[in-house]
C-alpha cells in the first residue's frame, strides 16, 4: 500500500474550511430557529466529522473496500441511535 501526503495547500484549506464551520457553530448558537436548532447544530458537525475523516484521518486516499464498509456500518449504528433517541424524545408527554 503507497502512501499518499496531501499537499500543504488541500490542508490549509480544510483548516480553514474548519475555522469557518466553528465560526458558523458559534454564530448559528445566536440563531433562534425553535427545533432546528440542533439540526442545524449537526449538519455543521457532520460536515466538519467529514471533512476530518476524508483528509486528517486520509479516508479519501483509501482504496481498501473494507475501509468504507467499517465507515459506512458505523454511519448506519450511528443513524440507529439517533433515530432512536428522536423517537423517545417525540413520544414525551412534557413537550
Amino acid at each position: 500500500m503507497s502512501e499518499h501526503i496531501a499537499s500543504k495547500k488541500t490542508y490549509i484549506v480544510v483548516w480553514a474550511s474548519l475555522m469557518c464551520l466553528t465560526a458558523a457553530t458559534a454564530g448559528a448558537s445566536y440563531l433562534e430557529l425553535g427545533h432546528f436548532n440542533i439540526v442545524l447544530a449537526l449538519l455543521i458537525a457532520t460536515c466538519k466529522a467529514t471533512l476530518v475523516a476524508l483528509i486528517f484521518m486520509g479516508v479519501k486516499y483509501i482504496s481498501q473496500k473494507m475501509t468504507w464498509v467499517v465507515i459506512v456500518a458505523g454511519l448506519f449504528w450511528l443513524f440507529i441511535l439517533i433515530s432512536l433517541s428522536m423517537t423517545d424524545y417525540i413520544s414525551r408527554s412534557w413537550r
